[in-house]
């Protein structure tokens, strides 16, 4: 990561970069140590996500962006600078926030921004000015942009079906399903194009800035590297689904992944690159930067030891403070069971399109099926956290009502039941269902997972009750909502539930 800096020091290095240098190493050294676990997170990331393969990339390309600007370097003098330490502690503070709300994004940009604020802090701010580049560019070693994918996902069906109807292919859509010709397609997470607009924009910066002097052709570029690889990924799409319907769904989508993978995204590139091309206004030989700009003194100096063990300190300062908060929990029965509801009894479990909600860490997990008098079945599940911490959260990727990598596919958000967030799923057969989610954190009743980790955050942050519960009600076929609305009346308020599920006895 940011440890990479030291490499960038010339041969004929002066020992005040010599003595900056090695400091820079063992602060960062330590600080990676002791937030070890957000920095495996982040690798692991980085070497199993293909939406975030291109972080791997990220720090190789900042030690390249220190190493061009090694003479402009050798010309500036260090010195520790105190205020850096406010990076430091604005990091510290966004990584303890993550942590306490259960949210990995802050918590890795936190420490990303730890590691800038030593920068800065032992080296100064000329130097960091010199820097300034590389040290912005090493935000991009956060993974970032899932939220992109659901408008993405609509973008990409409002492309395809257009271009489907033009070649003559019968298609209709439903949510993010396709039914075109003899196939139904799923416009899935993965065929967003969210993967290559995130890629596109971290390389777009890259160039923009080695390759643009003007900040308006800057912007444009940006614009480029985005506004492609979207209509790209719906031609793609496109392209996909026309060829299932020539040949089979088999040939068609084997090929779609050898150039899903491969090729598309180097064609992108060159598209992108060819376009911006004859409006490059910076030599590839013109300095990074002026080093007499730079070459200024400048006040609050500090002492180069004293300044790593301030950074040190205000580092360590944050992960004790998570430390403490991590002790609290809530205490819970040492059994709990699912409620009677009257007018509706126990049920056997589907086995035809059996569906359960994902919470691997939960304290205690319920789940049972309910059938009234009328002949309507839903299934209920209750998932119970004591306190809430990384690898324990009840709001987490991959966890809730649907689990990665799923056979129950997301078809599209529905109206909300009495405040709870609703969804429409899909499974081979085809199975349809519905599902309302409640969740109780922080004292609070909520159908959104945002204002779960807010809630979650305040009882971390200030001592509130520690106990989170998640509810889903779930029934199939066509009168499932209202099912579903009817076992809601009779279970009663959403929080009496909880209260208890989550009451010591």
């Amino acid at each position: 990561m940011l440890a990479l800096a030291p490499a960038a020091a010339p041969r004929s290095a002066t020992p005040e970069w010599r003595r900056s240098l090695l400091a820079l190493g063992l602060v960062t050294a330590l600080i990676l140590a002791t937030f070890h676990h957000d920095l495996f997170h982040l690798v692991s990331i980085w070497w199993t996500s293909t939406t975030f393969g291109h972080c791997l990339f990220i720090g190789p390309v900042i030690g390249w962006l220190v190493w061009i600007r090694r003479r402009e370097l050798a010309a500036l003098q260090p010195h520790a600078w105190w205020p850096g330490l406010a990076i430091v502690a604005a990091g510290g503070f966004g990584w303890l926030v993550g942590d306490a709300a259960g949210v990995a994004f802050a918590r890795q940009f936190g420490l990303v921004m730890m590691l800038q604020g030593a920068v800065v802090t032992l080296l100064g701010a000329n130097v960091a000015r010199g820097l300034m580049f590389p040290l912005c560019y090493a935000l991009f070693l956060v993974p970032f942009g899932e939220m992109l994918e659901p408008p993405l996902q609509r973008v990409t069906v409002a492309i395809t079906l257009p271009l489907l109807h033009l070649v003559g292919v019968p298609a209709v859509v439903d949510g993010v399903l396709i039914h075109a010709g003899r196939y139904y397609f799923e416009v899935a997470e993965a065929c967003s194009g969210a993967k290559f607009v995130i890629a596109m924009l971290a390389y777009g910066v890259l160039v923009a800035n080695l390759c643009f002097t003007a900040w308006r052709r800057r912007a444009m570029f940006l614009m480029v590297c985005i506004i492609v690889p979207v209509i790209a990924n719906g031609v793609r799409a496109f392209g996909t689904i026309y060829a299932a319907n020539l040949t089979s769904v088999e040939r068609a989508t084997g090929f779609d992944h050898i150039v899903y993978g491969w090729l598309f995204f180097g064609a992108v590139m060159a598209v992108v690159m060819a376009i911006g091309w004859r409006w490059f206004d910076r030599a590839p030989d013109d300095p990074a930067f002026d080093p007499a700009a730079l070459s200024h003194a400048f006040g609050h100096r500090l002492a180069l030891v004293p300044a790593a063990a301030l950074v040190l300190a205000t580092a360590g300062l944050f992960a004790g403070w998570s430390a403490a908060i991590a002790a609290r929990a809530a205490p819970l029965p040492g059994r709990i069971t699912l409620p009677q509801v009257p007018g509706w009894q126990r049920a056997p479990l589907s086995v035809a399109a059996p569906w359960q909600p994902y919470y691997p860490a939960a304290d205690h997990y319920l789940f049972g099926r309910y059938a009234n008098g009328a002949g309507e079945v839903v299934d209920m599940a209750v998932a119970v956290f004591a306190s809430q911490r990384e690898g324990h959260k009840l709001a987490a990727f991959g966890t809730g009502p649907l689990r990665e990598n799923d056979v129950w596919v997301r078809v599209s958000d529905e109206p909300a039941v009495a405040g709870g967030s609703t969804m429409r799923i899909t499974a081979p057969g085809p199975v349809e269902r519905m599902v309302a989610s409640w969740y109780r954190a922080g004292g609070m009743v909520t159908g959104e997972e945002t204002i779960v980790k807010f809630a979650t955050l305040k009882a971390r942050m200030l001592g509130g009750d520690q106990a989170a519960v998640a509810i889903h009600l779930s029934a199939e076929g066509p009168n499932a909502r209202a099912a579903i609305e009817r076992f809601r009346a009779a279970l009663g308020p959403i929080d009496g539930v909880a209260d208890r599920v989550t009451a010591p006895r």
